[in-house]
C-alpha cells in the first residue's frame, strides 16, 4: 500500500471514533431487552435538495473488543490465525446485538426502519406523507412484509409504492437502479422507473446483520458484518436524473459468499433466464428477490475467506463497470460534453482491498474517477453501506455533478448506474 492510499485509508477510518461519538450523531435507547442504543445522523446538501439518514443500532465493538464478543458468542477462541487485519480491510467498528428473541427483533426493527423513514424524509424537507414510494434493499429480512410495515408505521400513505430488494449487497443500488433506468422492466413490462418520474422517493437499505450473525458459524462473517441502514430521498428526473445503467448476473456457483434466503424465492432456475424472482403481490407491493448460493451448514451466511470475494466481485465486476463507463463516454460525446467526467464512484464497501482493486483494474483499462473509502464505523453493511458511503460524499457534491454507483452482492448480482445531480 503506498503513501496515498495508506492516507485516503486512514482518513477514511476517521480516527479512532465510533459512530455514535460523532458530533452529528442523535443517539437515544430503545426500550427493548433492558435498553438497544440506536444512533442516528441527518445529511443534507441545500444546494442539491438532497438527503437522508444514516442509522446503526447495538453496542459498538472496536476490532479490540470485537474478539471478546465473538468468543463468547461461538463459545470458544479465535486462533491467531483467524483473526482478520480488519484495519487493513477498512474496518474500525461494527454494531452489534445480544441475543434477542424472534419477537425482540421484529419490533428492534420495525422501530428503527419507521423512524429511519421519517428522518429521512425530513433531511429532504418533505412531510412523510408526501412520500410516494419506498424502495428498500434488505440481505435478510425480519419478516416477509417488513417495508410495508415499517411503512405503515412512519405514517407513509397506503396508496405509496412499496418495493423490497433482496439481492444481498446490490440491494439498495439494485433500488435505486430500478427507481431511475428506463430500460429495466419487470415481467408484464411494468417500468418502475417512468412511474416513479417527479415523484418524492426513499430509497436505501436497512441491514439487520447482527440478527444474522447470530445463525452463522463462519469466524470470518462474524469479524466482518454488523448492523447499518442508510436511507436517501430521490425525485427522479429532478434531483436525480439517469444517465446510463445497467444489471447483471453471474451466478457464484462454487459458493464463495453464501447466504440463507429467508425471503420467499422459487428457487426454480432456467438456463439464460434471470435468478430473480418478481413478486407483485398487488399495484403497491412489489418483491425483488435474488436466488443466492446457501450454506451447507445450515447457517445464516458463509464465505470461503476474502480472497475469495475479491477474486468473486472484482473478476465479475470490472467488466460491468467498463460497459457502462464506455455508455457513459458515449453519451458525454453524444450530447457535446466529452469533457465532463465522474465526480467520484460510490462503491459498494465489502472490503477496502477489493475497492482498492477494482480501482486498479479499472486503470489498466484507461477508466480512473475517484472511490474515496467513506465507510469504517460499521463493518460490511452489506446494502446499507453505498447510501451510508454516498451521505457522507453528499456535502461535497454540487449542481450537475456526475455519480456513479457501483452495487454487487452475494448471488452474484450487479448493478452499475450514472446519474446527474439536479440543476
Amino acid at each position: 500500500m503506498n503513501m496515498n492510499e495508506q492516507k485516503e485509508k486512514r482518513s477514511g477510518e476517521r480516527g479512532t471514533l465510533s459512530f455514535f461519538q460523532r458530533p452529528s450523531v442523535r443517539q437515544e435507547i430503545i426500550p427493548i431487552a433492558g435498553g438497544i442504543p440506536l444512533g442516528i445522523e441527518i445529511v443534507s446538501n441545500p444546494e442539491l435538495a438532497v438527503g437522508g439518514a444514516i442509522a446503526a443500532w447495538g453496542e459498538s465493538y472496536d476490532n479490540v473488543r470485537l474478539k471478546d464478543f465473538i468468543e463468547n458468542r461461538l463459545g470458544e477462541m479465535l486462533g491467531a490465525d483467524e483473526q482478520m487485519n480488519l484495519v487493513e480491510l477498512g474496518f474500525v467498528h461494527r454494531h452489534h446485538l445480544p441475543f434477542l428473541s424472534e419477537q425482540e427483533h421484529l419490533k428492534l426493527e420495525l422501530e428503527v426502519g419507521a423512524r429511519l423513514l421519517k428522518e429521512a424524509a425530513l433531511a429532504n424537507g418533505w412531510d412523510i406523507s408526501e412520500v410516494q414510494a419506498v424502495l428498500i434493499g434488505m440481505t435478510g429480512p425480519v419478516s416477509y412484509n417488513y417495508v410495508d410495515q415499517i411503512c405503515s408505521l412512519a405514517g407513509i400513505p397506503d396508496s405509496a409504492l412499496k418495493v423490497s430488494v433482496h439481492k444481498a449487497c446490490d440491494g439498495s443500488v439494485g433500488s435505486l437502479n430500478l427507481a431511475l433506468n428506463p430500460d429495466l422492466t419487470l415481467p408484464g413490462q411494468r417500468n418502475i422507473a417512468q412511474e416513479l418520474v417527479g415523484k418524492k422517493v426513499l430509497i436505501g437499505g436497512i441491514e439487520g446483520l447482527s440478527r444474522l450473525m447470530a445463525n452463522s458459524h463462519d469466524k470470518s462473517a462474524l469479524q466482518l458484518f454488523g448492523n447499518g441502514a442508510g436511507i436517501i430521498g430521490v425525485i427522479p428526473g429532478e434531483t436525480f436524473k439517469f444517465l446510463v445503467g445497467k444489471n447483471s448476473e453471474v451466478f457464484d456457483t462454487q459458493g464463495v459468499l453464501a447466504v440463507r434466503m429467508n425471503y420467499p424465492h422459487s428457487r426454480n432456475t432456467i438456463s439464460g433466464q434471470s435468478r430473480v424472482d418478481v413478486i407483485e403481490e398487488d399495484e403497491t407491493h412489489i418483491r425483488i428477490a435474488g436466488l443466492m448460493p446457501e450454506p451447507e451448514d445450515g447457517g445464516s451466511i458463509s464465505m470461503t475467506g476474502p480472497i475469495g470475494m475479491v477474486k468473486l466481485f472484482v473478476r465479475n465486476g470490472v467488466p460491468v463497470v467498463k460497459d457502462v463507463y464506455q455508455s457513459y463516454r458515449n453519451l458525454m460525446e453524444k450530447l457535446g460534453m466529452p469533457e465532463k467526467s465522474i465526480a467520484v464512484a460510490i462503491v459498494h464497501h465489502a472490503n477496502y482491498k477489493i475497492n482498492k482493486l477494482k480501482a486498479k483494474h479499472l486503470k489498466k483499462l484507461g477508466i480512473q474517477f475517484p472511490i474515496p473509502w467513506l465507510v469504517s464505523e460499521f463493518g460490511n453493511v452489506s446494502a446499507a453501506s453505498n447510501m451510508i458511503a454516498f451521505l457522507r460524499q453528499l456535502p461535497s457534491l454540487k449542481p450537475g455533478d456526475h455519480v456513479l454507483f457501483d452495487g454487487f452482492g452475494a448471488g452474484t448480482y450487479y448493478d452499475v448506474l450514472a446519474v446527474s445531480l439536479g440543476e
